[in-house]
Formats: C-alpha cells, structure tokens, sequence
C-alpha cells in the first residue's frame, strides 16, 4: 500500500469535504488511534496506521486489501466513492435528504429521488451539494447530489429530479464482486 500522491490526496479531499465539510479532520485524528487514506491498486482505502505498519511484512502481490475501501480512481484521476464509505460518511454529513417509504426500495435499485419521494431536506443546502440519503427511521441508504437548492425543491415540480443518485446499500448485493 502506497501513499497517495499530492495530487491524488487533494482529490480526494475535496471530494470528502463536498459530502463532510470540515470534518474531514475528525475522520484523520480519531479518539481511538489515528487513521490514514492509502492506495492500493487505484483504490483508496482508510485504515489504522497501527494495522497499517501490520500490513507491511505482506508483499504487493499478496496483500488484497487492507481497512475499509472508500472509493476508486479512474483512469482520468476522478474519484468515485464506493459505498463502503457510507459507515464513515454518515455520521458526519452536513447535508441529508429523506426518502418517503415508498420511494425507499426504488432509490435502492439505482433511481434518483424525484420530489415526491423527498421526505426531508437539510435547510441551506446548495445546488450540486453532496448529501447522504436516509431512511425516514433515521438509517442511511446511500449518497447522492442535489439536483437543485433546498430553496428551488420548495418550488419546483413534483417530477422534478431533487437528488441525482451515486451509491446506495443495495450495491452489496448488485456489485458484490467489485467490492473490496
């Protein structure tokens, strides 16, 4: 596992910071020790620097993965974050939508939410804004982007596309083998 180079780093960073804002520190310095992005086969992965300094007796070719898998660079360095980082990313989201129960199952087969599956919307969220998508009982789905402000969903038609789709809990089961 390798660091990320300063390019890649700022990427990835920015890209936090759309859906955590200024938490991203507390994601680095955790009460519980602290934590690290690496790279691993253009995968990122966050993971304990004590399990980290474990890992360095494997070699390249035998070490599958090591922490939690947040995302993937492309070959044109664009990140998209896997869905195994919604366990880090929720509970730090500055922006959340609700889904209605009867959009939940359709946002978890890959749909974007229209406005008469929003539940809830956090106030002052920007238009393009990284969210995290909940349940109505509180249990994160997946993420998103807003298609539109929080201002502009008061106001715009009940067809309208509010949050396009990124990632959602149902890729366990539709992307199982890519995930790691």
């Amino acid at each position: 596992m390798k660091r990320l180079s300063d390019e890649r780093a700022k990427i990835l960073f920015e890209h936090l910071s759309k859906y955590i804002g200024t938490n991203v520190k507390q994601l680095i310095d955790r009460p519980d020790g602290t934590y690290c992005f690496r790279e691993h086969r253009d995968r990122v992965y966050y993971v304990s620097e004590r399990i980290l300094k474990l890992s360095e007796c494997f070699s390249f070719k035998q070490l599958v993965c090591v922490g939690t898998c947040f995302g993937k660079f492309s070959k044109t360095n664009k990140l998209k974050f896997h869905i195994t980082a919604l366990y880090y990313l929720a509970p730090y989201a500055q922006y959340k939508v609700w889904v209605k129960p009867s959009f939940e199952q359709q946002f978890l087969y890959g749909n974007h939410i229209p406005k008469t599956g929003l539940g809830r919307i956090t106030e002052n969220a920007g238009q393009y804004q990284g969210v995290v998508v909940y349940s109505m009982n509180d249990l994160p789905l997946g993420f998103g982007v807003l298609a539109r402000s929080t201002t502009d969903c008061k106001t715009a038609d009940p067809m309208t596309t509010v949050c396009f789709h990124q990632s959602d809990i149902g890729e366990y089961i539709r992307a199982e083998d890519t995930l790691f």
